[in-house]
């Protein structure tokens, strides 16, 4: 409004005044009612008084712009209206998501814990990854998976998971029935008449860190392996991977446990496959297990650079969710 009304003042050849028009509609979008009719009555005054030497408006013309004024009020009014309600929405949709997947906490009994979550989808807090760690009676124990699919599709499978997890925990005795109670609880989801793909599988990882025992016991169920962290080598956990979860194949017998030692200082950092099938512009997979021991000493600790690195890696970060989960089971305060 001022640059027009300074360049009319200063080019007398041109009339430049009825530009002023538009501008209720234009800060319809940014103001609310109230400001929006604040630069309707501002420009009508401009083009309506001569001896401003902005406009020269008469009759119809005056009209029409007072017309363009009120309808931008009513734009601002039913844009301002809306974005109450998307606000509303979106805070409620991302109480629900931070229901189904709460941040990880510092610590869970004597494992300290660093989590990262990146869903695939723009907007979304949860996709079709998952982690948790929960104490119990048994101990420690730990999932991260990957469901079929991912995005807002996924969600209603992981939060089915997760609860059958956190079950688990305190129920099943076994590492291995805990794993059992998952695959059970995929296979009826995928039996349901309210679920649209029958073909529902997901993979995860199961550690379990037994109080008073410097060890992990751990049950892949077609899970990329977790990288054991000792000093400066990095390794991964030799475990055999048993078949995803919801297929039905463990049958009867349950997933094959494996126990692992522990010494002091030893981490583990567990992820999904959107982080290991990750590319560059060349078509080159993510080399996780080469890039920890470069990044083990970032001062901002080894997650975060993990997902920077990955993210310069990708060029903005894979298309696909991406979960890490970093434990240290011998820390200490």
């Amino acid at each position: 409004m001022v640059a027009l009304c300074l360049t009319q003042w200063t080019t007398r050849t041109e009339e430049l005044g009825y530009f002023l028009a538009a501008l209720p509609a234009v800060a319809a979008f940014a103001y609310g009612p109230a400001g929006t009719a604040v630069f309707a009555a501002l420009v009508l005054l401009l083009l309506g008084v001569p001896e401003l030497r902005v406009g020269h408006a008469r009759g119809s013309d005056l009209a029409t712009v007072a017309t363009v004024g009120l309808l931008s009020v009513v734009i601002a009014w039913v844009r301002r209206r809306r974005d109450t309600q998307l606000v509303s929405v979106r805070t409620v949709a991302e109480a629900a998501q931070m229901a189904v997947l709460p941040p990880v906490p510092e610590r869970v009994g004597r494992v300290r814990c660093a989590g990262l979550y990146r869903a695939a989808q723009q907007g979304t807090l949860v996709g079709g990854d998952l982690f948790d760690v929960r104490a119990g009676p048994y101990g420690v124990r730990v999932v991260v998976g990957d469901v079929q699919g991912h995005g807002l599709a996924a969600v209603g499978t992981v939060a089915s998971l997760l609860g059958a997890f956190r079950e688990g925990v305190l129920d099943d005795r076994e590492l291995a029935a805990v794993a059992a109670r998952l695959d059970r609880r995929l296979a009826a989801d995928a039996a349901a008449d309210s679920v649209a793909h029958p073909e529902l599988f997901a993979t995860a990882l199961l550690l379990e860190f037994p109080p008073a025992l410097d060890l992990v016991r751990v049950v892949s169920c077609g899970h990329p392996p977790a990288l054991l962290l000792r000093g400066p080598a990095v390794t991964e956990l030799a475990v055999e991977p048993g078949p995803p979860l919801g297929l039905g194949l463990t049958g009867p017998a349950l997933p094959a446990v494996a126990e692992l030692p522990l010494l002091p200082g030893d981490r583990l950092l567990a992820h999904t496959d959107g982080v290991t099938e990750a590319r560059d512009a060349a078509g080159h997979f993510y080399p996780l297990a080469v890039r920890v021991p470069v990044l083990a000493n970032d001062p901002a600790g080894l997650v975060p650079a993990v997902w920077r690195d990955l993210a310069a890696f990708t060029g903005g970060g894979p298309r696909d969710d991406v979960a890490l989960l970093l434990l240290s089971p011998h820390a200490t305060d």
